[in-house]
Formats: structure tokens, sequence, C-alpha cells
């Protein structure tokens, strides 16, 4: 095993990463891995040797040939967890009982026991946790923040989240455990994950949601459409999309009105604000519009750029000693919506959200 790099003068030492889940989204990672300065993959692994292989040889690491093989080593300081959703916590905690800190894809898992488990390991292991949610890092989302905390929009109003993407059946037949209640979860959990955390992000906490959901287009055991109305701690009201349905996928879209204006955010861009304080800043210009996501209409057309950003964000965390900007907790916050939203369209009732018990959704 090969020891960590050692600091050098002037600069903070790497940190060495380990992938656990080589597949698709596993890639991403990989890839933004190699964006980060102070980061560089040392090993991955997969209980697919063959794909372990394949992506250790693309990116020059090691495979190993299984979790604690992964874990024992060293020069792994980090471990991003790229396995079904369902695996999350599992995997989480093995790594975190390791002194691991953790990069888990989204959603944290597909239940609260489970999130709570993982959050509880991490605590005990003295490890840091940041679970994807990248997109509040693209440079529209910033912009948003600011608008936010100056109140430039005044008191939030409405909040709507939008995500019309499409798979094909194909997409989910490619593995057994996805569009499965215990691996995956439908089309909220899985896609609609990345945007409903946004939402709440900028108006805050869910106090209550109802809602509706529907397998139309895929033979899945999870629905492949859910569409919810939200009732937020500040009284604010919202709604959110979510379909893997929408034939050929489209750009996803959030949009936040206040009493004092209005942005929407079309895959991370700013394409449409408009504010009482500068009434002529209403645009909608080709240069202002996004030219689309291709992840809408692929899982594979993923820019890890954002993902990068959020890998460099929890090792600043590491580094300095303070939490990252996307910790579990608001995970956690996004998967008791995405559970309430599902009891909500199993049940037909309106369902209410316990407050939070530490941080909020921010």
């Amino acid at each position: 095993m090969n020891p960590p790099d050692a600091p050098q003068a002037g600069h903070a030492r790497r940190h060495g990463f380990g992938i656990v889940g080589a597949g698709v989204i596993g890639e991403v990672h990989a890839a933004a891995i190699g964006l980060v300065p102070a980061a560089r993959l040392a090993a991955v692994t997969d209980e697919a040797p063959g794909r372990a292989k394949a992506l250790a040889q693309a990116w020059g690491c090691a495979a190993e040939p299984d979790l604690p093989a992964l874990l024992a080593r060293d020069d792994v300081d980090v471990v991003c967890v790229c396995v079904p959703s369902g695996l999350h916590a599992e995997v989480g905690i093995q790594a975190a009982a390791a002194g691991k800190h953790l990069v888990v894809e989204k959603p944290i898992d597909v239940t609260l026991d489970a999130a709570d488990r993982l959050i509880a390991a991490a605590r005990d292991g003295g490890v840091l946790i940041t679970v994807i949610s990248q997109h509040r890092f693209d440079t529209g989302l910033d912009e948003l923040r600011r608008l936010l905390d100056s109140r430039a929009l005044g008191s939030l109003l409405l909040g709507e989240a939008s995500t019309k993407w499409y798979r094909t059946q194909a997409y989910y037949d490619s593995a057994a455990w996805r569009g499965t209640w215990a691996m995956d979860g439908g089309s909220l959990m899985n896609q609609g994950v990345h945007y409903l955390d946004l939402l709440l992000w900028a108006m805050g906490p869910a106090a209550e949601v109802t809602a509706i959901s529907a397998t139309q287009a895929h033979q899945v055991e999870v629905e492949d459409t859910t569409l919810a109305l939200v009732r937020f701690a500040s009284g604010a009201v919202g709604t959110v999309l979510s379909s893997t349905a929408a034939y050929p996928g489209f750009d996803q879209r959030l949009e936040i009105t206040g009493t004092n204006g209005t942005v929407i955010v079309e895959n991370g861009t700013i394409t449409r604000r408009a504010l009482a304080s500068d009434p002529a800043d209403f645009r909608r210009s080709a240069a202002d519009m996004t030219a689309g996501d291709q992840a809408a209409a692929s899982p594979g057309g993923i820019d890890p750029s954002s993902h990068a950003a959020q890998m460099a964000d929890l090792l600043t965390a590491v580094d300095t000693g303070r939490a990252p900007a996307v910790t579990a907790a608001s995970a956690r916050a996004t998967l008791q919506v995405i559970c309430a939203v599902y009891e909500s369209a199993r049940t037909g009732r309106r369902v209410a959200i316990p407050g939070p018990s530490g941080e909020s959704a921010r």
C-alpha cells in the first residue's frame, strides 16, 4: 500500500479516494476526482471484478477485489459510495467504521431508518459525510443563493420543481435493482431528488404534502410519474413534478417566486429573472438559455464538474474542521419529503412532515 501524499509547502496534502461501485455513476465520480487538485483516485472496487478493473485501468489506480480490501488501504481517505441506492447505508456504515470520510450518491438511502443508521455511524466514527447534490454548486444556483440571502425576492410565496426526463424500458431492464422499491425508488427518488433538494434549499423545510403518482410507461414496480403539492413551514406553497416517461426528456426547472420577484433556473442556469428592484432585468435571450442537459435522456450524460466542486468542498471541510456545504442532515430532510410524497400517493391523504430536529434543509 502506498502512503497518502505528504503535504507540500504552502499546499494541503492530496486526499486519496476510493470508489465503491464502478457503474455509470462511479465513472462520473472518477472523472470528478480527476478535476480536483487536492484529490487523487487510489482504488476502486465492484462486485463485478471486470468492471472494477476496467475503471481502474482507465484512471490509473488499483482495482481491489472487495470492500474490505479497499477500506484496508492507508491511501484511501474518502470513499465514494456509488452502489444501488438501497445499499448506500450498508456500504457507508462500513466505510465510516474504517475511519473514511464519505461522498454518498443521492439519495442518502431509500428509507429514513437506513439514513439514520448511516448518520449515526459517521458521528461515531468521527468522519464527515456529504451526499451528492451537485446542482447546488451550479453557477445559477450561486446567484440564486445570493438573491435569496439578500432578500431581493422579498418574502417567498411559491416554489416549483420540475424534472421531466425520459428513460427507456431497456434502462430499467439493464440491472435487476433498477425500478425496485428496495434498491432504487421511482422517478422522484432517483431523478427528481435533484431539484426537490434545490426546492427545499431555496424555500426552507416542508410542512406537509399531498401527492399522486402513477406507473404509466414502464414495466416496473415503482412509479414513473409523481406530482405533489407542498406547503412549506414558512406558509409558502409549491409543486414538485417528476417523471421518467416524458419523451424525449426536458430541462430540469426550478422556479422561485417572492413578493418582489421571480427567478427561473433551468439545468443550473438562470434563464429568467424579474425583480421589482430592477424592472428592466426581465430577460430570456439566447445567451441566457441553457444548451440542455444530456442526463434528461440518458443517465450517462452527466457533466462531472459540479460533482468535482462538491468533492472539493468536502475536502475543504475535512482540512478546516467545518461542516460540508451539503450535509447528511439536509439529505435526510429531502428523503423525508420523498417518503411523505410516496405515503400520500399510496394513501390518498395529506401527510404532515415533522419539523427539523436539528439542521434545516439548507
